[in-house]
């Protein structure tokens, strides 16, 4: 699968989105950086496959030491890319992944195929070409711990945001109301390459051609905006801060059924 030949923007940028909190963009996907200090810090997610280098070149210009752990969002081939470089690179380091999601991390289910009858632009229409088969990490991954804490992350917890996928989860900083979403919530149009290429920030739900489970989706929206967020790192897109995230979530939430959910499509 040629991703490039389709994209035609800056393969990587980064972000300090807030305090302790940088992002790193991987084609068209983000990884996340929480830091505490300079020796203690976690990766969230792993990006599009081959940035391995690129994300720990950010590691070794920030940070001292390897991360305490990698925390997956879910394991949808752009999350999990670059693993197998990083667990090789970090052989101590455990992964982290809602119980709901191990299936599809420890080899025994694959995701269901993308739908590329959404519509929507052509990284719906290319949809098929992405990857859909799940992983094995081996004695790697763990199941997050049941509290909601975070593994190697004081003062954060994880949420159950399930839709896009069964394990899906978000992070959230309470204390200033940081919230990272991976695909529950996105700062992009997902679906239109050229919405991805500009980086054209807009409130949306998650990547249609990937998402399974429309209702669960939708609850889960609703429940991240329910945390009113000061600061908003997605999976897809450029952070969101400020005056106009309050706004546009409450659009989202109240115009859902109607813009976000397809009207035809696999798993409609």
């Amino acid at each position: 699968m040629e991703l490039n030949s389709i994209l035609t923007a800056g393969l990587t940028d980064t972000w300090e989105a807030a305090p302790g909190v940088t992002g790193l963009r991987t084609l068209f996907v983000n990884v996340a950086y929480l830091s505490q200090s300079p020796a203690n810090w976690i990766l969230v997610d792993a990006g599009l496959g081959n940035f391995a280098g690129s994300i720990m070149k950010v590691a070794k210009e920030q940070f001292t030491g390897n991360p305490q752990a990698i925390v997956l969002t879910h394991g949808h081939f752009d999350h999990v890319g670059n693993l197998k470089e990083l667990l090789e690179e970090w052989p101590e380091v455990p992964v982290y992944a809602h119980p709901l999601e191990l299936p599809f991390l420890t080899g025994q289910m694959d995701f269901p195929p993308a739908d590329p009858t959404v519509g929507g632009g052509m990284m719906a229409a290319a949809s098929p070409l992405y990857p859909h088969k799940g992983i094995d990490l081996g004695s790697r991954i763990k199941p997050l711990p049941e509290d909601g804490t975070v593994p190697g992350a004081d003062g954060w917890k994880w949420l159950h945001t399930p839709g896009h996928s069964p394990g899906h989860i978000s992070l959230f900083r309470a204390a200033d109301k940081v919230l990272v979403s991976g695909d529950a919530l996105l700062t992009v149009k997902q679906e239109s390459a050229f919405a991805v290429v500009s980086q054209h920030k807009e409130l949306h739900g998650p990547p249609a051609y990937f998402t399974t489970d429309w209702e669960a989706a939708e609850r889960s929206v609703r429940k991240l905006a329910l945390l009113n967020p000061n600061v908003l790192l997605a999976g897809h897109g450029v952070p969101v801060d400020g005056p106009e995230l309050a706004p546009q979530l409450a659009r989202l939430c109240e115009t859902f059924k109607e813009k976000e959910i397809p009207e035809q499509g696999r798993y409609v």
